[in-house]
C-alpha cells in the first residue's frame, strides 16, 4: 500500500506557520514590501554548480521550454529596477538533483533586497532576523582569507593552482588533478574548514571567481574579492548575501563565461536572461540582497537531522 502520510507531523506544521508569521511581522515592522514573482521563466541561472528543472509549457506560440526558478532573484531585480523599493519574498525554489539530509529539489526560500544598504548593514539585519528565533551573542564575521590562513596556512586569493591542487589532495580523499581553483577551494572550505567553524558565523569576502552576481571589490589587503557573505549555523549554510552587481555588461561577461564552462563540462547551457540585463541597463539601484533557507531554519529550531523531517511531502513522498 502506498505511504500517503506526510513526513511532517502537526507540531512541525504549526512551527512552520509560526515561523512564516513572525518573518512577515519582522519585515512589516521595517516597511519592506512582500512581493510575488513567477516560478516559471524561459531563462534561468548559468552557474555551473546549479541546475534548474525544465518544464514544457504550451503557449500561444506552441510548446516552449521554461524553467522552475532556482531563486526569485532575477524577477525581483526587475521589480527593483522598476522602483519597487525594498522588498522580500517567501516562495518555493527548485534545483535539479538536490536530494539529501540538507537538500530537497523543492524548497522554501526567503529572499530580500535592500536598496542603499551596505553589506555590513545587511549582515546586521540577517542577524536580527535570526535573533527572533535563536537568541544569542553577536555573530562573529570572519573573512574567507583569515579562515584559510588560520586552518590551512594559505592565502586563497593568491595561491597558484598547482600547489592548491596538491594541498587539496593531501587534505581530502579526492583526485584533484583536473579540479580548478574554485572547486579546490570549495572542497577545502566544506570539508577541512566548516567542521571547525564557530556554532554561528558569517564568512565574507569570497574569491573573486566565486562572485556570481556580486560586486568585486578590494579587501583591506588590496586583493580583489567577491563582496558577498554566507551565514553558517551549526555547520550548515543558512543564508547567502551579495552586494549586488548593477552593471549589465559585467554580468553578461560572467554569464557568457559560465556558458563556456558548461560547454567544456558537456553540461546543459541555459540561455542568458536578457530581460534581467535590460532591467540592469535601465537602472538597478545600488542594493544588497540575501537568500535565506526557511527549511534549514526549521531544522535548527526543531533539531531535525534531515530536511525531509520539516517538509510535508519531501521528494520521496510526493
Amino acid at each position: 500500500m502506498a505511504d500517503w502520510r506526510p513526513a511532517a507531523g502537526p507540531e512541525m506544521l504549526r512551527l512552520r506557520a509560526n515561523v512564516l508569521t513572525r518573518i512577515r511581522q519582522f519585515f512589516a515592522a521595517r516597511d519592506i514590501l512582500e512581493v510575488e514573482t513567477p516560478l516559471l521563466a524561459p531563462a534561468t541561472v548559468t552557474d555551473t554548480h546549479i541546475d534548474s528543472i525544465p518544464a514544457q509549457v504550451q503557449t500561444g506560440d506552441g510548446p516552449k521550454t521554461f524553467h522552475l526558478q532556482t531563486s526569485p532573484e532575477y524577477a525581483m531585480k526587475r521589480l527593483l529596477a522598476a522602483d519597487s523599493g525594498a522588498c522580500y519574498q517567501i516562495c518555493k525554489s527548485f534545483r535539479q538533483g538536490d536530494a539529501g539530509p540538507r537538500h530537497n529539489p523543492e524548497f522554501t526560500m526567503l529572499e530580500w533586497y535592500r536598496p542603499g544598504f551596505s553589506l555590513e548593514e545587511l549582515m546586521t539585519e540577517v542577524e536580527q532576523l535570526l535573533q527572533e528565533f535563536l537568541p544569542q551573542s553577536p555573530i562573529p564575521r570572519l573573512s574567507y582569507r583569515e579562515l584559510f590562513l588560520r586552518h590551512l596556512e594559505i592565502n586563497p586569493h593568491q595561491i597558484e593552482l598547482k600547489p592548491l591542487r596538491q594541498l587539496t589532495q593531501e587534505k581530502l580523499p579526492v583526485h584533484a588533478a583536473n579540479l580548478d581553483a574554485t572547486d579546490c577551494l570549495q572542497l577545502l572550505l566544506g570539508q577541512a574548514i566548516e567542521p571547525n567553524l564557530p556554532e554561528y558565523c558569517f564568512i565574507h569576502d569570497y574569491p573573486a571567481a566565486q562572485a556570481a552576481l556580486a560586486k568585486i571589490k578590494p579587501n583591506p589587503e588590496g586583493e580583489p574579492v567577491a563582496h558577498r557573505f554566507e551565514l553558517f549555523c551549526r555547520g550548515m549554510e543558512l543564508a547567502n548575501g551579495y552586494d549586488e552587481e548593477t552593471d549589465a555588461k559585467t554580468l553578461r561577461k560572467r554569464f557568457e563565461h559560465d556558458q563556456q564552462r558548461r560547454a567544456n563540462l558537456d553540461r546543459p547551457i541555459p540561455e542568458i536572461d536578457e530581460k534581467l540585463l535590460a532591467a540592469l541597463k535601465h537602472g538597478l539601484p545600488p542594493c544588497t540582497g540575501v537568500a535565506f533557507g526557511i527549511d534549514r531554519l526549521l531544522m535548527l529550531l526543531s533539531g531535525a537531522n534531515s530536511i525531509a523531517k520539516v517538509l510535508t511531502f519531501p521528494i520521496d513522498r510526493i
